[in-house]
């Protein structure tokens, strides 16, 4: 039996403003740089992650997450509390937020008040419903961005969908992590309720209908036991079942009125 630890990243600024984030790492007014960074709470959900699976036994040989610092900083403590500083970590894009297109920045309440819950809902949550394309004039332009720059610009997308998450965390999947958990490594993943989302769909064999509903709570850790073929024996958190039930249920009611 292999053991695999997923982890979303802690509440970040954005997700307090309850804003759209997907692939925006930091925001420009004038002069001033405001990171899409981790809040206190986030900071302290990564703290206690790192705690409670120190305590628990647990122990890390690679470590994976985005080029997205509010997946990468919870990694940074997780590890820190766990004396695991010294562990490789690799950062890849693939493992990336699902990109919300021209949403980037917007508030997700606001926008359902003027479009409507249901169509909010549609580009937050349904499998091939993409969000409108990001435009060149929006000033989180993906294709600007420096971590992105040795990418072929067909790879870098303009929106997607789950659907779309799937497409690019599953060859990841197979290619790269799998090969590390065969290998004998132990490993967790610190990433966004997406990317996870997408590699928990993959695993579970989720139906493209019910995907819609499953919410990933932002910094709890998601324990997988795989068999030989990393086909999922069972899968559970680690914490508070009643703290996770409440962040579960804040993850679903942030874009309704």
């Amino acid at each position: 039996m292999y053991k695999i630890v997923f982890i979303r990243h802690g509440q970040s600024l954005w997700n307090k403003k309850g804003l759209f984030t997907g692939w925006v790492d930091s925001e420009k007014q004038g002069q001033e740089i405001l990171d899409v960074d981790l809040t206190p709470r986030g900071a302290k959900e990564a703290i206690e992650a790192g705690r409670l699976l120190k305590e628990k036994g647990y122990h890390f040989d690679l470590a994976y997450t985005s080029v997205l610092q509010r997946a990468i900083k919870t990694l940074d403590i997780v590890l820190d509390e766990m004396d695991l500083m010294w562990i490789p970590v690799i950062k890849s894009w693939k493992l990336n937020e699902k990109h919300y297109g021209n949403l980037q920045g917007l508030n997700k309440k606001e926008t359902a008040r003027k479009l409507g819950e249901e169509q909010v809902f549609a580009w937050r949550r349904g499998y091939r419903v993409r969000p409108p394309k990001i435009k060149p004039s929006n000033k989180y332009y993906t294709k600007k961005d420096p971590r992105y720059q040795n990418l072929d610009a067909k790879e870098i997308p303009l929106t997607e969908s789950l659907h779309d998450v799937v497409l690019r965390v599953k060859p990841y999947w197979h290619n790269v992590i799998s090969k590390q958990i065969k290998a004998g490594k132990k490993i967790i993943i610190s990433a966004h309720g997406n990317s996870l989302r997408a590699l928990v769909k993959y695993l579970d064999k989720i139906p493209d209908d019910e995907i819609s509903s499953f919410n990933i709570p932002t910094g709890i850790p998601l324990v997988y036991e795989l068999d030989k073929n990393l086909k999922p024996i069972k899968s559970y958190y680690l914490g508070d079942p009643k703290v996770i039930a409440k962040l579960k249920a804040e993850v679903k009611n942030q874009a309704k009125i």
